[in-house]
């Protein structure tokens, strides 16, 4: 599928080429399209207002966000210039890059990822594992014969929610458990509706998704162990680009999640990434007006509080986009030679 979007792609930008260089009328706003998870996820509660902010507090940009599909298919579409925002992930452009995993048959996208470029990272969060209190679904050998919900498929979480499955218990998917098919949003509404019994979603908590759950459900979500260190599948993903363990801090849901303390999981790093096409200016001054406004939003949404300039350089892999580079050196952070574009 990324194959033939890839070569697909390649057409349609040859054709966009051949029509801007005929006929480019001036326009008082720059359109832009931005590409991220579905409603529900943190990714898109960050990068939706990201796009608000420019859209606000820039009014010569406009940027239109696509919350559909997969990341594997926004960065294809980013490093082609089809896009000019997604959000991408250590891992993610890893795999591009050596064109592994969801990328094996996508031939010619390792060097197409040398276009693309860093603007900040930030915390997904933490794979929140959900099912229902009266599930009968106490731990993960419990999951046999259930209808599971990993991501959409061909997503790197979906890859990264199989592992934690057959890490935990030896589980392929359609052998030992039923896969749900869907996009993050109409998994949401699916798992809220009871067509799913366990649903998976890296977010950072409070997840809107979660919390829209609990407001009527009891749930449960289950943890790792406390020691993951003689499980040999959990081990080889913490070991990925971007990859941790982390805790959803006990209580963050209130009285309608029934597991108690800290739960136990998977962490992962994503972040907004762009192509080398889109000037300097333009993301410098997208770069300064998004954390110079982060903080008023992060006062209503509990979540955004996450974001932090402390957290923009972690975990990169990729080079930094020169104009994002020029504001952070503006505000002392300082940038490792590997980061700055050449």
């Amino acid at each position: 599928m990324l194959n033939t979007l890839y070569q697909k792609t390649l057409g349609l930008a040859a054709t966009a080429a051949v029509s801007l260089a005929v006929a480019m009328p001036s326009q008082a706003t720059e359109n832009l399209r931005m590409s991220t998870l579905g409603p529900g996820t943190s990714p898109y509660v960050v990068m939706n207002t990201f796009a608000n902010i420019i859209n606000e507090k820039l009014p010569e940009y406009s940027i239109q966000v696509n919350a559909t599909g997969a990341a594997t298919r926004h960065a294809v579409e980013t490093a082609m210039d089809k896009s000019q925002f997604f959000m991408s992930s250590p891992n993610l452009h890893h795999l591009m890059k050596t064109e592994t995993g969801p990328f094996a048959k996508a031939k010619g996208v390792g060097k197409q990822s040398e276009k693309l470029r860093a603007i900040f990272n930030f915390p997904m969060g933490y794979y929140h594992i959900a099912t229902f209190a009266d599930s009968g679904i106490e731990e993960f050998k419990d999951l046999k014969d259930k209808r599971v919900f990993l991501g959409p498929p061909g997503g790197v979480a979906y890859q990264t929610s199989r592992m934690i499955i057959e890490a935990m218990t030896g589980f392929k998917p359609d052998e030992d458990y039923k896969v749900v098919s869907l996009g993050w949003d109409a998994a949401a509404q699916s798992f809220q509706d009871g067509h799913i019994d366990v649903y998976f979603n890296p977010t950072l908590p409070p997840s809107p998704a979660i919390s829209q759950v609990v407001m009527t459900n009891s749930i449960r979500l289950l943890g790792l162990p406390q020691d993951t260190s003689n499980i040999s599948g959990l081990q080889t993903l913490i070991q990925r680009p971007g990859y941790r363990l982390g805790k959803i801090p006990a209580g963050v849901y209130g009285e309608n999640q029934v597991t108690a303390g800290d739960i136990s999981t998977v962490s992962v790093t994503v972040g907004i990434v762009t192509n080398q096409e889109v000037s300097e200016d333009t993301i410098y001054k997208m770069t300064k007006t998004f954390w110079e406004n982060i903080g008023q939003r992060a006062e209503q949404t509990k979540l955004l509080g996450n974001i932090t300039l402390d957290n923009a350089l972690v975990d990169l892999n990729l080079p930094l986009h020169p104009g994002a580079a020029r504001y952070y050196r503006e505000v002392g952070i300082e940038i490792a030679d590997e980061l700055t574009a050449r």
